[in-house]
């Protein structure tokens, strides 16, 4: 009597489209044609590699990520196959390793990655590339990071056998505006060279050289100046490619990542923010194959040398006599000075200007204080920029959508206020997350010094926060949480990465407490104490937000609304599929 199963795991398996493979003496389903060491990295079995990178071409050069395979027996002519009690054929070990990232898993395959001829090929492989490789982990960015350096630990054999003199190659190369190359701690994976032919369709970096002096270098007369060059950096598994901005500033061990989102720009790059004692010291591109897959734009990643700038706004100042200059003031007197100067105002000579830079809680917060006020002129800045074909969309807001579902407002009667406070109409005006003297906002200094009334919010100084009776010092985007939904209609995450400095504060709760301050019973206002609130609240009121809580968005956010806009770079990677 058979004991096999009533239906095969092979035929389970191909119902699913998928098929059966044993790592390490589990059973596992993988998709048809996933990479061996894709399969494998997905249920936990590492397995080393250099030059493979996902969303890269296979190269498989390295030769690091070797495994022992084996299939089922090649059957006879006329033979049937024979299973197991557990519906598998048995599996004959190829004598030879094979390399993971080229070969696809198949039906019935079995895979080792722990055996002696995989330690014998790792540790071959380690002892060749250090032959050359230069003593620099103390003084090299890479420590802490480097595959090499960990590989070197988990699989190297902590000898070596070579005693001839290693090739000297370039150190510390000026290959672009923002990148570094030192060809000597190179071990020649190519990665950088197939993202700027793949992914940029620049051609701008190969190999010269022959054998040992092979090394990557920049064609004649080419630069890697790219916007995308520095995710070579991000890509380079050693301390060949090196950013000259981070270059020796911290050790990555000290730094806490926090996972966020960009600020920058209407697509919402996922990144994640290094910081160490309330300082940012670089931006990484996080992996969201729905919105920036694993790569980010130069100038989004450098974007935060504000965050700790000498502009930043440190404490509420006011302007008690007209023409008198600002003064440091505490939180309370401030947000009673504006109090009482609301109360003076009539709602038809107030208007307010918020920003498509601020997350929904924010706008929510803004739009129940504008309410309050009886506010009708209301509106954001648009602001637009030249798209790439890449990540970079054509809003360089990142919030738009959300003002939009908050506000229902996108810009359009930003003149109509602009014309009201020229004509002498509109008084008292409140800007908020906005320099209003900033070319897309379109007013003049004139123009602000003409007002009766200027209140001001926000986190570094310029020219509208110097003509402003009260300035209350808010926060950049590293220091809150809380949403924003990108031009695609996802929704996603902001987390604080420092605390406010000085005696900044959280925008939302700003405008919370200037609500408080005028009296206001909204429950929707007073039931808020925290943005995680704020969004429960959003979530019973607007369709779109409907059963979202701050758990559910997660770090990779969630597409809430259809606004047909699509992000050209993941457009081309999901074609590829």
């Amino acid at each position: 009597m058979s004991t096999q199963p009533a239906i095969l795991p092979k035929d389970a398996a191909a119902a699913e489209g998928k098929v059966n493979v044993q790592i390490n003496g589990k059973w596992y389903r993988f998709p048809k044609g996933m990479r061996i060491a894709d399969a494998c990295n997905s249920v936990g079995v590492h397995v080393p590699c250099f030059c493979y990178h996902p969303k890269l071409s296979v190269a498989g050069s390295c030769r690091m990520c070797l495994v022992e395979q084996g299939m089922p027996p090649r059957l006879a002519p006329g033979a049937t196959p024979t299973y197991n009690e557990d519906g598998y054929q048995s599996i004959s070990w190829m004598p030879r390793a094979v390399i993971a990232c080229a070969n696809t898993v198949a039906e019935n395959m079995g895979i080792r990655t722990d055996g002696k001829l995989c330690a014998e090929a790792r540790r071959g492989v380690l002892e060749f590339l250090l032959s050359n490789h230069p003593l620099d982990c103390p003084i090299c960015d890479q420590a802490g990071e480097c595959k090499l350096q960990e590989y070197t630990a988990d699989y190297g054999s902590g000898t070596h056998r070579f005693t001839e003199a290693k090739t000297k190659k370039g150190k510390n190369i000026s290959i672009g505006p923002r990148v570094n190359l030192d060809q000597e701690r190179c071990v020649l994976c190519r990665r950088c060279v197939r993202f700027m032919k793949e992914i940029v369709g620049e051609e701008v970096l190969g190999v010269v050289g022959r054998g040992t002096h092979n090394a990557i270098a920049c064609y004649p007369g080419k630069a890697l100046d790219s916007n995308y060059s520095m995710n070579v950096v991000d890509i380079c598994p050693v301390g060949a490619m090196t950013s000259k901005d981070f270059r020796f500033k911290m050790r990555v061990w000290f730094l806490k990542s926090t996972p966020t989102i960009d600020v920058t720009n209407g697509t919402g790059t996922n990144i994640n923010l290094w910081t160490r004692e309330q300082q940012v010291y670089r931006i990484t591109p996080r992996q969201n194959d729905e919105v920036n897959s694993c790569w980010m734009p130069d100038d989004a990643r450098l974007a935060y040398k504000y965050i700790n700038a000498p502009e930043r706004l440190l404490t509420p100042l006011v302007r008690t006599d007209a023409g008198a200059p600002q003064r440091p003031s505490t939180w309370d007197a401030a947000i009673g000075l504006v109090v009482e100067q609301l109360h003076k105002c009539a709602p038809s000579e107030l208007a307010m200007i918020a920003s498509a830079r601020m997350t929904n809680e924010e706008l929510y917060m803004v739009r129940a204080l504008a309410k309050q006020l009886g506010i009708t002129k209301l509106d954001i800045v648009p602001r637009s920029c030249e798209p790439d074909n890449m990540l970079k969309s054509a809003d360089a807001n990142p919030n738009s959508v959300g003002a939009k579902l908050v506000l229902g407002k996108s810009g359009s009667g930003l003149a109509t206020i602009r014309r009201g406070v020229r004509n002498g109409s509109i008084r008292f005006l409140i800007a908020l997350g906005e320099d209003l003297t900033a070319p897309e906002a379109g007013f003049t200094k004139d123009d602000l010094a003409g007002l009766d009334y200027l209140l001001c919010v926000s986190h570094s100084a310029n020219d509208t926060t110097r003509a402003a009776d009260v300035v209350l010092p808010g926060v950049t985007f590293a220091e809150k949480y809380g949403t924003m939904i990108n031009v695609t209609g996802r929704i996603q995450r902001l987390n604080k990465a420092i605390e406010p400095l000085g005696e900044a504060r959280a925008d939302w709760g700003i405008y919370r407490s200037i609500s408080e301050a005028l009296g206001c019973d909204c429950v929707t206002v007073i039931a808020c104490p925290s943005p995680m609130m704020v969004l429960e609240q959003m979530a019973e009121e607007f369709e779109p937000m409907k059963g979202l809580s701050w758990g559910s968005i997660g770090n990779e956010g969630k597409a809430i609304i259809d606004t047909g806009v699509s992000i050209p770079l993941i457009e081309r990677e999901q074609a590829k599929k």
